[in-house]
């Protein structure tokens, strides 16, 4: 196996998984009959995340932190829901959408298994919708959508607390980032300069792989500069209205830093680059 730029096999970095463990067993009990994964019609894998309570945003005196990822506070999601194990890829957003507009296409330096990228908020939505509409995922009763910032942090760090769900240093054998720019005294290392295959870095704990870095991810909420403060510790889904969407998770050209769990992006609807993707979630649907 080679890494992503064709180089020598990096060792990969596996974080515990008691808790998470823990919390499987837990939702299991009580919901028996709910997959912990499954592969819809494109052949896209989504992972169960159980329901559960997290603290997001990140402390004072975290390297790296904005003003607008605090104040931390506990936030509870009553529901469980799927989610994607990787952004969305070329292949399967020209399945359903027909076109691929990402700049690492094949004649690019990226291919199929690559994360579809410049795409906007819009596009997004509507290929989640399109998803949707599908044969068989309407007889699964499968509803998809862009899952919630709050959703997306709790998910991307998998229970953990730290900056990254690999603990609270990153490097560049962990995350497709610019590794002249590691976190937490993680050794410098050469930036790829591109995308990578969707899923060539460990996952965390969820089993959820890119989380950190290939290329930021939309989420649904509109983006607040003071959201934390003014929502509700339930299910929160931000402001009703805004100028800008949120995008999390970092991505091929950015720091380490911009690829923590709580770092905050805002971009406007119709923003199309290269830097910039999506993943999906689905409600639990009964019989799934």
């Amino acid at each position: 196996m080679t890494t992503p730029d064709g180089g020598e096999p990096r060792p990969r970095m596996r974080p515990r998984r008691e808790e998470v463990s823990r919390l499987f067993e837990a939702l299991e009990r009580r919901e028996p009959e709910q997959a912990k994964i499954l592969v819809n019609a494109l052949g896209l894998r989504l992972v169960l995340i159980p329901a559960g309570a997290f603290t997001m945003g990140s402390p004072p005196d975290e390297p790296g932190r904005r003003a607008n990822e605090g104040p931390p506070r506990l936030v509870d999601l009553t529901r469980p829901f799927y989610l994607g194990a990787a952004p969305v890829t070329q292949q399967q957003y020209k399945q359903v959408m027909g076109t691929n507009p990402s700049r690492f296409n094949e004649a690019g330096g990226g291919g199929p298994e690559f994360p579809v990228e410049r795409v906007s908020w819009d596009d997004a939505v509507l290929f989640c919708r399109r998803l949707s509409e599908l044969p068989a995922e309407r007889a699964a009763g499968r509803v998809y959508r862009l899952p919630t910032e709050a959703e997306w942090e709790y998910a991307c760090r998998a229970g953990t607390a730290t900056a990254f769900a690999y603990g609270a240093a990153l490097a560049s054998m962990q995350a497709n980032f610019d590794g002249n720019y590691p976190y937490g005294g993680a050794p410098k290392d050469r930036a790829l300069g591109k995308t990578s295959k969707v899923g060539s870095y460990a996952a965390n704990n969820f089993g959820l792989s890119d989380a950190h870095g290939n290329v930021w991810e939309w989420c649904a909420d509109w983006y607040g500069e003071r959201s934390y403060a003014q929502s509700p510790p339930r299910d929160p889904t931000g402001p009703a209205e805004g100028q800008f969407r949120v995008a999390r998770g970092g991505c091929w050209r950015n720091q380490a830093a911009t690829c923590r769990a709580a770092y905050r992006n805002a971009l406007v609807p119709n923003n199309r680059d290269p830097y910039t993707g999506f993943r999906v979630a689905a409600d639990v649907a009964r019989g799934t």
